[in-house]
């Protein structure tokens, strides 16, 4: 539905409103703005300091790599412009991933809108001395939720320190807050992070850890990496994939098409949905958007696809791959449950666990399922 259902933080009523507030809306951020007019001028100057050494390295690299060394260059001098131009002073902010951003914070909730039966969004606000949640405003984030279990463990006899991760659907370059897709599930040994994320009041703190930057096969960049990217989304899987979406419809020099594939059960259950048309709508060359639906009782002038995956579905609703024309380059994004993901792409291994019992990093694995029976290769294909 457009209705949701608003609490406000300083009055803790519950409200309805048909549209988020314009926060959610607006341009994320100044600094960001500043950021791509000035791009071309930090490009012009790059190129012009460094013409003798770019030139002669440019000449014997393929398109792709040329577009990517010139971006990361001009980012730099354009990282520094930016600096000078909203502080009138040097830049010192670092890229470390060691940076205080990084440790463990309490982020208050601000307000929280009910989507669903069963699903909230909820803003949080970013501590005094944070002006984005992640490291490098460009780049996906990442947040680790802890949460201390009232269910005691059978075997220890104590409440455990529990730990889940949730991409926020609101850009990494928004100033001061940020905004969480969550699933409330009934609590059981084990889980409940999601119930208690949403069982939240405003005021409340949420406590977590940022996560390192996702690498995305050996890169973390999302912004004109790919002339395609497809994202296949089961549930709440998409929220991270809501904010690949906005990172590169809001960078004015960036044309990737982008071919979204959300798959529920329900109509009902389609999560964001007013926000993604909006968004098609607003990008009606860039961005697609298809919907499709597993379980029964749909209506009979539904006008989207139906069943949970298929090839027939890949060749609908997403880019070919990359082979196939062997000029433009595709990347499928997949994030849903195991059991979706699974089936899409195959599962994802870990590495050995950490030195401090932490899980290992998880391993791509082979591709299987749907998308390789649809021609794409592994390296078309990420799984989150």
């Amino acid at each position: 539905t457009t209705e949701g259902t608003l609490i406000n933080k300083t009055t803790n009523q519950i409200k309805t409103t048909s549209q988020i507030p314009t926060p959610y809306h607006s341009p994320p951020t100044t600094s960001h703005n500043i950021k791509s007019l000035l791009f071309k001028s930090s490009l012009s100057l790059f190129l012009s300091r460094e013409r003798s050494i770019s030139f002669m390295l440019l000449s014997r690299i393929n398109q792709r790599v040329r577009i990517h060394y010139i971006w990361a260059a001009a980012t730099v001098i354009c990282n520094a412009t930016t600096a000078v131009a909203t502080t009138g002073s040097s830049p010192t902010r670092s890229c470390s991933s060691t940076s205080t951003n990084s440790m463990v914070a309490s982020y208050p909730l601000a307000s929280k809108w009910r989507l669903s039966d069963n699903s909230w969004l909820l803003r949080f606000s970013l501590p005094s001395d944070r002006k984005y949640l992640g490291n490098d405003e460009t780049l996906p984030t990442c947040i680790s939720v802890h949460h201390n279990s009232t269910l005691f463990d059978d075997e220890n006899k104590q409440s455990p320190l529990l730990k889940k991760s949730y991409s926020p659907v609101s850009h990494p370059a928004t100033i001061g807050s940020f905004d969480l897709l969550v699933k409330s599930y009934a609590p059981q040994p084990g889980g409940g992070v999601g119930a208690a994320i949403c069982d939240l009041m405003p005021g409340q703190l949420l406590v977590g850890k940022l996560k390192a930057e996702r690498m995305v096969h050996d890169s973390p960049i999302i912004s004109k990496r790919w002339d395609r990217i497809g994202l296949v989304a089961g549930g709440t899987g998409v929220a991270p994939l809501v904010q690949i979406i906005r990172i590169c419809l809001d960078d004015p020099l960036d044309n990737t098409k982008i071919y979204l594939l959300s798959i529920n059960r329900h109509e009902e259950d389609i999560l964001m949905r007013d926000e993604l048309d909006r968004l098609a709508k607003e990008h009606p060359d860039q961005l697609f958007v298809n919907y499709s639906l597993t379980g029964g009782n749909v209506r009979k002038d539904w006008g989207g696809l139906k069943g949970g995956g298929s090839v027939d579905m890949t060749r609908q609703a997403l880019p070919p791959p990359s082979a196939i024309d062997g000029q433009e380059s595709t990347m499928i994004f997949v994030c849903g449950t195991d059991g979706f993901r699974d089936m899409w792409a195959g599962p994802v291994a870990r590495a050995p666990p950490k030195a401090d019992g932490s899980k290992g990093a998880k391993i791509q694995g082979p591709l299987l399922g749907v998308l390789s029976e649809a021609g794409y290769d592994a390296s078309d294909v990420f799984k989150y």
